[in-house]
């Protein structure tokens, strides 16, 4: 399948992906990620390894485009829910611990 990455056309095959990302090891994921095989790559990396350009070449969601269109799974990482920071009986600083995202420590009632 035809697909334009970085302005640049690749005529890419799913069996093709999945054997130029054989035996690369994954990158931690730390935002949009690809699941090749049995493993979940980085979009950059992905894309950085089929068509051999520069991670700065091209953005992830060009990559996704062309990786859904070949069928392959593609995820983000799920948003953190917001602390509540309204809660009624909070201190300041609990809404300060809960805005950090830190629990805030229990005060023992003596």
């Amino acid at each position: 399948m035809r697909v334009v990455i970085a302005r640049f056309p690749f005529d890419l095959t799913k069996s093709g992906v999945l054997e130029s990302m054989k035996g690369i090891k994954p990158e931690p994921v730390d935002g949009e990620s690809v699941i090749i095989g049995r493993r979940h790559y980085p979009v950059k990396q992905v894309g950085q390894v089929i068509t051999r350009q520069d991670r700065r070449d091209f953005s992830a969601a060009e990559v996704v485009r062309a990786m859904t269109l070949l069928g392959f799974t593609c995820r983000s990482l799920p948003q953190a829910a917001p602390a509540p920071t309204t809660a009624p009986g909070l201190t300041a600083f609990q809404r300060a611990s809960a805005m950090l995202g830190e629990p805030a420590p229990v005060s023992a009632s003596v």
